[in-house]
């Protein structure tokens, strides 16, 4: 099936939930969460889609920078869809949102690198699950970090925006960030192990680095956990060290990735 279709459906869906929920936070008026969900359900069905078309190959999974990106970016919108129905998230999704639309289009459009397909074994599979959902997860985490420094700030200088009325409290904010962060670092434990438990060498040339910056960034978010729960951090101090683990971990993979597919085509 030709991928152009659902991925330019994707994209408009993305834009039209962006455009409506804007709109919204123009009006200082609260987005309903039962059309941006039916939005948001109907636009990753087809960003499904084109993925579906474009990661299968007769060698394998096909995973270009561009494709493993849109990839990441249809899970970590299917979580916050899935959540929505319990938890008050839909502000990620003025984030996400646009986030679903570049990466289909670029998934689409833009020219791919030269990376090797992926064999379809059962625990690389289960590795590569694993790893992004991680990804996904502690992407929510950056964002909903992000969320939170715009929300403090504008508490702090007394001056409310129309978007940061639309917030949940303080305290329920940064509860949503430490419960992604917690699922993420699971997440992530779980991709290292399974990484260890399938992968021939985890510390094989082209592996090195992508491995040691993961865990790296394991430990990160693991004293940052730790923190939390033994010395109460929260505020700028969380927000710093969420953003330095999500730094290391987009070095490395996506980092190492793009050195591989657009710098030594390997």
């Amino acid at each position: 099936m030709f991928p152009l279709l659902p991925s330019l459906a994707a994209a408009c869906l993305y834009a039209g939930a962006t455009g409506y929920q804007g709109l919204r936070l123009v009006q200082r008026a609260r987005p309903d969460r039962r059309l941006l969900f039916a939005i948001g359900v109907l636009a990753l069905l087809a960003h499904g889609l084109s993925l579906f078309t474009q990661l299968l190959s007769p060698n394998g999974l096909h995973l270009d920078f561009f494709t493993a990106s849109s990839l990441i970016a249809a899970a970590v919108i299917l979580l916050i869809l899935l959540a929505l129905k319990r938890m008050p998230v839909e502000n990620l999704l003025l984030m996400l949102f646009p986030l679903g639309f570049l990466t289909v289009v670029l998934a689409q459009f833009a020219p791919s690198g030269t990376p090797p397909a992926i064999a379809e074994e059962p625990g690389i599979l289960a590795h590569i699950l694993l790893s992004i959902l991680a990804y996904g997860m502690l992407t929510i985490a950056v964002f909903q970090s992000l969320l939170l420094l715009l929300q403090d700030h504008h508490l702090r200088n007394k001056h409310p925006s129309g978007l940061i009325k639309n917030f949940p409290p303080l305290q329920t904010m940064e509860s949503l960030l430490f419960g992604f962060l917690l699922a993420g670092w699971l997440l992530l434990s779980a991709s290292l192990v399974s990484g260890w438990l399938f992968l021939d060498d985890l510390f094989a040339q082209h592996l090195v680095h992508k491995t040691l910056l993961s865990v790296f960034a394991w430990i990160v978010f693991g004293l940052l956990l730790w923190g939390r729960h033994q010395l109460g951090w929260r505020g700028y101090k969380a927000i710093r060290w969420t953003l330095a683990g999500f730094c290391l971990l987009m070095l490395a993979y996506f980092g190492s990735k793009l050195v591989r597919e657009f710098i030594l085509h390997i």
